[in-house]
């Protein structure tokens, strides 16, 4: 089997475990409970996450300072946007510029704003436009599986079970001395609920470095010598954020959509660590990170994180 047949498979497999653990455990909860309490938990969620969806790309735009771009300034970059956009087989996403110092690009969207791709001031200063092309094909690749919308379903099913389990520990925690034996029911429930939200939320996060994983194999297929191309814009952004964080102390401050990014902000003092020297071509920058050796601390970082670690994911680019 192919390493992309390997990744289908894995995000089929890891969806039927999220959808089947919430489809087991919804079923139990409203066999001994009744539906009336646990259907407005779920329609409170279900419509706050989409509004939440339908609304993100314009808070989006205001948080990240968001402004289009023009073909008449960057002809160039729009160019290339639609270039890739037909050979992904998608209608051409708006392009727009987020004016932040920190390299990154991010695709959004929803059904009211219709589907964008923003680069950063950082990423144009410091990517050539080679690198730049890779990663905007990674974004498209986003677009193209859909993946704002996969995610956004994917993480209803957590906050469901955060919010029903928070409602009944609170409700257990109020209940009078006459209803005892009921109120622990409902405790042992509740603390049930809470521990499956962190299941679910574990297999949530790997799905999304799954995904990580397909945009950057869409960018390789759609790009010339891409696996190179997105491998050295990859590390010089993990190596330009790192620098970022330690001039720029209030830099956290925009990781408020950070799943959204080619790379996460979050890890960059880990990601940087990957890379020992400074100064280097951009071969052996990428050389420099595939020497090193993922130990057992960074698998466990990873599971709590939306990207993949930055050596596997160029290790993985390096195979395609």
């Amino acid at each position: 089997m192919s390493s992309l047949s390997k990744l289908r498979a894995s995000m089929v497999g890891t969806l039927s475990v999220i959808i089947g653990l919430s489809t087991l455990f919804f079923t139990i909860l409203l066999t001994l409970t009744g539906t009336f309490s646990i259907t407005w938990v779920l329609a409170f969620v279900i419509g706050f996450n989409i509004l939440q969806w339908l609304i993100a790309p314009y808070l989006i735009d205001a948080i990240y300072r968001v402004q289009p771009v023009s073909k008449s300034d960057n002809p160039e970059l729009h160019a290339t946007v639609e270039r890739l956009s037909r050979k992904s087989g998608i209608k051409t996403p708006k392009l727009l510029l987020a004016r932040i110092p920190i390299p990154n690009a991010f695709a959004y969207g929803s059904p009211i704003a219709g589907s964008r791709v923003a680069v950063t001031d950082g990423l144009i200063k410091t990517l050539e436009n080679e690198e730049v092309e890779a990663v905007i094909a990674h974004e498209l690749g986003h677009l193209k599986h859909r993946d704002v919308q996969v995610m956004m379903f994917v993480s209803i099913l957590p906050a469901i079970f955060y919010y029903i389990g928070y409602s009944f520990i609170m409700s257990s925690m109020f209940r009078g001395r006459s209803r005892e034996e009921s109120g622990g029911a409902v405790a042992i429930i509740g603390l049930v609920s809470i521990f499956l939200y962190w299941i679910l939320t574990l297999f949530t996060l790997y799905l999304s470095r799954l995904r990580e994983y397909y945009a950057d194999n869409h960018s390789t297929v759609i790009v010339d010598d891409g696996s190179r191309k997105l491998s050295e814009g990859l590390a010089k952004i993990v190596r330009e954020s790192g620098r970022m964080k330690k001039k720029m102390p209030r830099s956290g401050q925009l990781n408020s959509f950070k799943a959204l990014f080619i790379s996460d902000p979050d890890k960059a003092d880990a990601d940087t660590a990957a890379i020992a020297r400074f100064g280097i071509s951009d071969r052996r920058l990428v050389d420099e990170v595939l020497r090193k050796k993922v130990t057992g601390l960074d698998r466990f970082l990873e599971l709590f994180s939306t990207h993949p670690n930055i050596v596997k994911r160029l290790r993985a680019l390096r195979k395609s």
